[in-house]
């Protein structure tokens, strides 16, 4: 008997540790042989523990389980019980998907390459390795992928620039301090199928002509960094890895780095600061990274979810991944939906959706049951989105024309009890805070902001023309995104929500 129970950070904040433990020990007083899998998440956390037994039908699953559910499960050989949820796979929320960059996240051992070669795996690079990096370039290019941290830059002419560059030394350096609140892809991407990472930035060193790489995590991050650690060490000694990848002759080495926890090391040149053992503050602009990144050398520097989505674009064809999405936004993008709702977890569909379908239909609405009234997009960097805005497709151009950002798709649901001026408040405090010192309009104007927002909540309406004008300068000249993007949930907030500003107004009058 083959039991799955996920090692995935969530899970194991909900008890999965405990649910393991007595697995293994039930299945040792009762003389049966089990095979306990340690899998990554599906990503259906209301779900956690979600338990699956391996049957000749398909993988069938139980959750929420407790420690104290387990011996009942083996009682009824894992049939008949409240906690029985069916096929995993005809989960409503599982079975809407298209999962192409999390194909084999939950379904896998993390750690197994035979089995991430079963499912696959090693498919996109080893047609890297029969490929001119020219023609990688082009693949990738082609499929229309776009910076999924958020930025939304075409990956493809990021790598073109780097492949053009002249060097003695190019690097590939994949940014996975994940640090915005209600994302996690990067995380279970990492705990769940590290090999995809590993094996996308070999696909990207092939590509540019670099033979080395260094992944950039989190402190916060132990279980990720754990697992990748021993993905690394079991690809290099496989030979995916080193001087002579899969017996090519091509090398690429590869290494882990974990940051200390800095919000403004996900911007990529306080990462390349960090990395280089400097202090990780934002650098001016010109030079690019992919002309003078990592040292001085030209640098490919990218999200652990656009790195992980290019197997699947080399071992199927770009044009393949290039058929799902709309407009300039190609391919699948794993949402993740959080906040005040009742089916939290990872979503990963085309780009197109609605925001109102993702809020009602796949998220199920608030967990509060009272009526949604914002959902952050983006971080906490993003705007806060009214329920007008709910006929919205999710996609780059069409959140930017209505003042928004899809980031690193992260969503933050809201239900109408919130508070949006303690919202705008914390837009500006989270700012202040994380601001790396670098500019005025980002260490000053946060600072500034939250004054002015604590005027605003003592009733001073004659302040809110100046918190529009601060949010102006620092959008406009802060040297990065941080101090850039703040404006927008300040502004949205302002906009879509006058009422919660509006009645102290009123009160002061």
């Amino acid at each position: 008997m083959r039991i799955y129970v996920p090692r995935d950070a969530a899970a194991k904040a909900l008890g999965a540790e405990a649910v393991a433990a007595a697995v293994s020990a039930e299945a040792a007083a009762r003389g049966l042989p089990v095979e306990l899998v340690r899998n990554g998440s599906r990503g259906m956390v209301w779900l956690e523990p979600l338990l699956e037994v391996e049957t000749p039908e398909g993988r069938i699953a139980f959750g929420p389980v407790t420690a104290a559910d387990v011996a009942a499960l083996f009682d009824t050989g894992f049939g008949a019980h409240p906690k029985a949820l069916g096929l995993t796979a005809e989960i409503p929320f599982l079975k809407k998907q298209t999962r192409l960059t999390f194909a084999r996240v939950g379904v896998i051992d993390p750690l197994s390459l035979s089995e991430y070669e079963a499912h696959g795996g090693l498919a996109g690079l080893r047609k890297a390795l029969t490929l001119a990096p020219e023609a990688i370039v082009a693949e990738v290019t082609d499929s229309g992928l776009r910076g999924r941290g958020g930025a939304g830059f075409p990956t493809g002419i990021k790598w073109k620039t780097v492949l053009g560059a002249q060097a003695p030394q190019k690097y590939v350096v994949c940014n996975a301090d994940e640090g915005d609140s209600g994302t996690f892809a990067d995380r279970m991407l990492m705990e769940g199928d590290p090999f995809t990472l590993i094996e996308g930035m070999v696909i990207a060193g092939l590509a540019v002509g670099a033979t080395r790489g260094y992944i950039y995590s989190r402190s916060e991050y132990p279980d990720a960094n754990d697992v990748m650690g021993q993905a690394i060490a079991i690809g290099r000694a496989a030979g995916m890895l080193g001087p002579d990848v899969l017996g090519s002759g091509r090398a690429f080495e590869l290494e882990l780095r974990v940051g200390a926890g800095a919000y403004v090391c996900g911007e990529e040149t306080a990462l390349l600061n960090s990395l280089e053992g400097k202090r990780g503050i934002v650098r001016a602009k010109p030079p690019i990274p992919a002309l003078q990144g990592l040292f001085g050398q030209p640098t490919v520097v990218n999200n652990v979810l656009s790195l992980a989505a290019v197997p699947a674009i080399l071992a199927e064809g770009g044009a393949a991944y290039a058929a799902h999405g709309i407009g300039r936004s190609r391919g699948t993008i794993p949402l993740q939906i959080a906040g005040n709702v009742r089916f939290g977890g990872l979503f990963e569909t085309g780009f197109g959706i609605t925001l109102g379908e993702i809020v009602n239909d796949i998220a199920g609405g608030t967990a509060s049951g009272r009526p949604v009234k914002a959902v952050q997009v983006g971080g906490p960097l993003g705007a806060y989105h009214p329920v007008s805005d709910f006929d919205l497709p999710f996609a780059y151009e069409e959140f930017a024309g209505r003042g928004g950002l899809v980031g690193h798709a992260g969503l933050v649901v809201h239900d109408d009890s919130v508070d949006m001026l303690k919202m705008a408040r914390f837009a500006l405090e989270f700012c202040a805070i994380e601001s790396c010192g670098k500019c005025t309009p980002c260490r000053i104007g946060a600072v500034r902001g939250v004054e002015v927002v604590d005027r605003i909540a003592g009733g001073d309406a004659a302040a809110i023309p100046l918190l529009t004008d601060l949010c102006q300068t620092m959008k406009l000249g802060s040297l990065c995104a941080l101090g850039g993007f703040t404006p927008y949930p300040v502004l949205s907030a302002l906009t879509h929500f006058p009422d919660d500003f509006a009645t102290l107004q009123e009160a002061a009058e």
